[in-house]
């Protein structure tokens, strides 16, 4: 325009193409510190092969880690990946303890998704009462730790304002 305005218009009528993005399908597996690497690899093999029925997975990811806390790595790096459409679980309790709602609707609004493959069962259910209990020590042991920490630290900043109470030390000679 004379203005120096620039005006952009997008043709009216015509539908906007939105290129389809590949279909790249991660299998996650997970156990408690706790557990030992026989359970993982175990359910790595059972997602394989349930994963074989049709999927063409591009990625194993294995991690040994709290459900509690927020700090598995190899999780946060397939929730912070666009390109992975699709995780591939045993339970949702590999994926986390608490909110797993949270994440299938995090995924849902960038039009990806986690499969579970199978719900707990009996004997799931006796071994996810061993982990809760292990879950909860973790928990306790946790702020346990942060209490401990604030003391620790209230205590620091004790003796450094002591210390600068304190008159200053003459540096000089006897006169």
């Amino acid at each position: 325009m004379e203005t120096g305005a620039i005006l952009i218009t997008e043709p009216v009528g015509q539908p906007q193409v939105i290129a389809e993005r590949p279909e790249k399908i991660v299998i996650y597996t997970r156990v408690s510190p706790a557990e030992n690497k026989d359970n993982l690899d175990g359910q790595a093999k059972r997602l394989q092969d349930y994963a074989a029925k049709g999927y063409a997975v591009a990625q194993l990811v294995k991690e040994i880690g709290s459900g509690v806390n927020d700090s598995c790595p190899q999780w946060l790096k397939l929730l912070t990946d666009p390109t992975i459409t699709l995780i591939v679980v045993e339970h949702k309790d590999r994926l986390t303890r608490f909110g797993f709602n949270y994440f299938e609707q995090l995924l849902k609004l960038q039009e990806r998704r986690i499969e579970v493959i199978r719900p707990v069962g009996v004997a799931d259910a006796e071994r996810g009462q061993e982990d809760l209990v292990q879950d909860f020590a973790s928990i306790v042991t946790s702020f346990c730790a942060r209490l401990d920490g604030q003391r620790r630290s209230g205590r620091r900043t004790e003796r450094l304002i002591a210390e600068l109470a304190k008159p200053p030390v003459s540096s000089a000679g006897p006169s």
